[in-house]
């Protein structure tokens, strides 16, 4: 009785704030009011918000009437790590006034359809990642509980309708995004403004800062472990296991000796991964940017995850090791690519490969034998980067005129 009583609460909300935005929309927009958000509110990261520092950078006045929404639950904690940046609280009343007179909307995800965009404002939609898994149409049957794959279709292709910009990070995704979205806007072909910092920041005196920065120390060697977010892998609903597939004690023993081990889990399980013993020489960094991760790390280990592709504008070498590859196979054909025979490093799916390969990237700190396979991996996924995306998108929107 309850859950019913609270779902036609929020459903008579949501029916009030839409009749606000009603009327909102039909006012004409506000110059220079801009609306930025990552993840539906999440916090202040990934292209809007270095399409944010840039526009800022380069007029400061903007920093009046841009915006970054805010989901209420992050609100505060991300109020205190950004307190020079305009937050608003998404479905506030101050929220629905500035996304309805907002002259851009700058999101790199998807806004629920059934709340209407000004017919004076510009879409810009960054997105969040070259494709890895098949999005959009792309995907043949869509298993979202009381969501048809028709459905989930077309409302894909309603929401592509109102974009009047998409980034496209590299001409292998913009060919994905055309089809998948059913896209037919304007492409920015730019690379992505989040990762304008990989090389304007990668000098080895900035890099050594930013490592004694987050480390305490300037000459270790770095090796970041990234691993794939496994939703399946859980205790009960809510609460997640993960176990690292290697022991610590025989990773340090294939390393150098002067190597920091950082892990990057996701936010769900960084709780619960046990380091006793190795808090000087592991690092567990869920919050923290991870370009600023890529930055100081020498090696990134890695899965199934798309940080494969931003991670190659940096030249560095890579390790996979998709030690449950048997369990994960099936998805494998839900790839764009071949990922067996396209990964821009070794792969091993044991821990007795997987040691061989860190003893391989002791003594050459590389891996040789993939040169070729990586270039032509950088090629195809990072040769639009170059440190400007943020610059380009600014410009061919016109934002900042």
């Amino acid at each position: 009785m309850r859950h019913k009583i609270a779902q036609i609460g929020k459903l008579c909300a949501r029916y009030f704030l839409i009749l606000i935005n009603e009327i909102f929309v039909h006012l004409p927009v506000k110059r220079h009011l801009i609306i930025f958000e990552s993840f539906n509110g999440r916090d202040v990261s990934d292209n809007p918000a270095a399409i944010y520092r840039q526009l800022t950078a380069t007029y400061p006045e903007y920093q009046k009437t841009c915006f970054f929404g805010i989901k209420g639950s992050n609100f505060l904690k991300v109020k205190n790590e950004f307190p020079d940046i305009q937050l608003v609280k998404r479905w506030s009343f101050k929220w629905i006034w500035i996304v309805a007179r907002a002259q851009y909307w700058v999101f790199n995800s998807r806004m629920p359809l059934w709340w209407r965009k000004n017919k004076q404002t510009y879409y810009v939609q960054t997105w969040h990642g070259t494709p890895l898994k098949k999005l959009g149409l792309d995907i043949d049957n869509v298993e979202i509980p009381g969501v048809t794959t028709h459905k989930y279709h077309l409302d894909f292709k309603k929401e592509a309708t109102r974009w009047d910009y998409l980034i496209a990070p590299n001409a292998y995704s913009e060919k994905i995004f055309k089809r998948a979205f059913g896209f037919k806007g304007q492409f920015i072909r730019s690379g992505y403004p989040r990762n304008d910092i990989l090389y304007t920041e990668n000098s080895p005196q900035t890099v050594a800062n930013l490592k004694y920065r987050l480390l305490g120390q300037k000459t270790a060697q770095v090796i970041l472990y990234a691993p794939t977010w496994r939703d399946d892998n859980y205790i009960y609903k809510g609460r997640y296991r993960f176990k690292l597939p290697f022991e610590l004690q025989e990773f340090f023993q294939h390393v150098a000796s002067n190597t920091i081990l950082i892990i990057r889990p996701h936010y769900l399980v960084k709780d619960n991964i046990d380091i006793r013993g190795y808090e000087k020489r592991v690092k567990i960094m869920a919050d923290t940017d991870i370009n600023q991760l890529y930055l100081i790390s020498d090696l990134l280990i890695t899965d199934y995850s798309s940080v494969m592709f931003d991670f190659a504008n940096l030249q560095k070498p890579m390790l996979f090791f998709p030690y449950d590859l048997a369990h994960y196979a099936h998805e494998l054909r839900g790839f764009y690519f071949d990922y067996l025979k396209e990964c821009p490093g070794p792969i091993a799916t044991n821990t007795h490969d997987f040691y061989q390969q860190l003893e391989q990237f002791k003594q050459y700190r590389a891996f040789p034998k993939f040169d070729q396979q990586t270039r032509r991996f950088e090629k195809k996924f990072t040769d639009w980067e170059n440190g400007t995306a943020a610059a380009q998108v600014i410009k061919a929107t016109g934002i900042g005129r």
